[in-house]
C-alpha cells in the first residue's frame, strides 16, 4: 500500500510517500512545497492544489493522511493555515483518495513514543525508521510521519479497536464508588 502523508501549511506544505507492504516501510519521496513568497493567498493556494496533484501523478498513492490542524494563537494565522489545509483536502479527496486525519500529538506518539516529542526528535526517528541518508527538512518528516502512523495505526483505528479495547477495560474494573447494601 502506498502512502501519502501531507503536513498542511501555507507557506509551506512537506508532503511525504511511503510503502508499506509486508509489514515493511520503504521511503519513495519527500519534499516541501513552497508558494511564491509575496503572491496573493488564492495563488498560493493554487500552488499547493496543483503542486500536490503532481506529486500523487508523480508518485502514486492508494491513500493519504493529513496532520490536523491545531489551534494557533492568532486567529489569522489560524485562518490562513484552515485555508491551506482545504486545499490540500480537495486536491486530494479531487485524485480519488480516501483521506485520514490524525493529531499531531497522535503522530509523535506512534512515531517518537510520545505525544510531546520535538520536531528534532520526530525528524531523527523518521531518518531511522526509513533508513534515510540524511535527515529530511522539518515539513518533509512531519509528513514522513503522518504516512508512518497511518501505515502502523490508521488502519486499525479506524476499525475502532482503541475504543473496543478500552470499553472492555472498563468492563472488567469493578465499580469502586458503588457502595454495596448493609
Amino acid at each position: 500500500m502506498r502512502i501519502l502523508g501531507v503536513d498542511p501549511g501555507s507557506s509551506a506544505t512537506g508532503y511525504g510517500v511511503v510503502q508499506f507492504s509486508g509489514g515493511r516501510l520503504r521511503h519513495i519521496a519527500h519534499g516541501v512545497l513552497r508558494p511564491r513568497k509575496g503572491a496573493a493567498l488564492a495563488s498560493r493556494l493554487a500552488e499547493i492544489h496543483g503542486g500536490l496533484l503532481e506529486v500523487v501523478a508523480e508518485h502514486g498513492a492508494d491513500l493519504a493522511a493529513v496532520e490536523r490542524v491545531f489551534v494557533a494563537s492568532n486567529p489569522r494565522s489560524a485562518l490562513v493555515l484552515g485555508q491551506a489545509r482545504g486545499a490540500v483536502l480537495a486536491a486530494l479527496a479531487g485524485a480519488g483518495l480516501e483521506v485520514t486525519e490524525f493529531a499531531a500529538r497522535e503522530v509523535k506518539k506512534a512515531v517518537v513514543g510520545t505525544g510531546g516529542a520535538r520536531k528534532a526528535q520526530v525528524q531523527t526517528m523518521v531518518t531511522r525508521l526509513l533508513a534515510l541518508e540524511a535527515e529530511p527538512p522539518t515539513d518533509a518528516a512531519d509528513a514522513l510521519a503522518v504516512a508512518i502512523c497511518q501505515a502502523h495505526g490508521g488502519r486499525l483505528a479506524g476499525l475502532g479497536v482503541g475504543r473496543q479495547r478500552r470499553s472492555l477495560r472498563l468492563a472488567t474494573v469493578p465499580n469502586r464508588l458503588s457502595r454495596s447494601p448493609r
